[in-house]
């Protein structure tokens, strides 16, 4: 069994080494215009010349504005989620309204957000946040309404309040589904991040890859690609470490 990690990693590697070959040959051999498709190796050296220079600052720019979008969504989801389903009554009444606004897509909400906050980074920040915030919402309620009877009767013997129960023995039952919303919470805060950056010119990489999309510099577009494809594979191997950590006790 302890060999499964080794292979899992070794056969990504391979698919990953054929997807890189083919994208080799479809440039060296003209499959595709390199106005269109870059080498490898011009994507490389404006990657690496681009992280010594502009492209780094561009980079902080939306790691930030991912990472305060996601804390924002994660706090105000947990709270609210929490709120939520802890109460029966709560949850009838506000069902409807959630699945209501839930499938809203963010970049939906982008227009109203500008005509409200018009083109700044609080904007931005704002429709991250809101986008991020429905799987880590979900996810909490339903951790702390599928705690299990028996421990809903001993709150009630030990006669905890709402707020105690929540602490105590809701919210831990949620851990499991929290850090699972949190997870994708994070990815969507990424896309919803860059997406709003090309929409509001905001500096960041959204921004940086519009605008070599616009002027065909094609080698710059690829790496600002790779740069969020890294972002994105960075922060979910974190979360995933963290999970693993935060739940050992479940390690039967």
């Amino acid at each position: 069994m302890k060999c499964l990690p080794l292979r899992s990693t070794i056969e990504s590697l391979i698919v990953l080494s054929v997807l890189g070959g083919l994208w080799w040959l479809a440039s060296h051999q003209g499959w595709i215009s390199k106005v269109f498709l870059p080498t490898p190796e011009a994507t490389l050296t404006s990657l690496l010349d681009g992280l010594q220079g502009e492209l780094l600052v561009f980079t902080g720019d939306t790691v930030l504005r991912m990472l305060f979008g996601w804390l924002l969504a994660s706090l105000i989801g947990v709270l609210v989620g929490a709120l939520i389903g802890a109460s029966d009554t709560v949850r009838q009444w506000t069902a409807p309204t959630l699945e209501f606004v839930r499938p809203m897509p963010a970049s939906a909400v982008m227009p109203l957000a500008i005509s409200l906050l018009g083109l700044s980074s609080g904007m931005v920040l704002a429709v991250v946040a809101f986008g991020a915030m429905w799987p880590v919402l979900l996810a909490t309620v339903h951790g702390v309404a599928s705690v299990h009877l028996r421990l809903r009767e001993v709150a009630r013997a030990l006669q905890l309040s709402r707020t105690a129960f929540v602490l105590k023995i809701g919210l831990p039952n949620a851990l499991p589904d929290i850090l699972a919303g949190m997870r994708l919470s994070m990815t969507i805060s990424l896309i919803v991040a860059v997406v709003g950056e090309m929409i509001a010119s905001q500096s960041g990489l959204g921004q940086a890859i519009l605008l070599a999309a616009r002027s065909f510099r094609a080698s710059e577009l690829f790496a600002g690609i790779a740069l969020l494809g890294l972002i994105g594979f960075l922060s979910n191997a974190l979360l995933a470490l963290t999970e693993r950590r935060l739940l050992k006790w479940q390690t039967p």
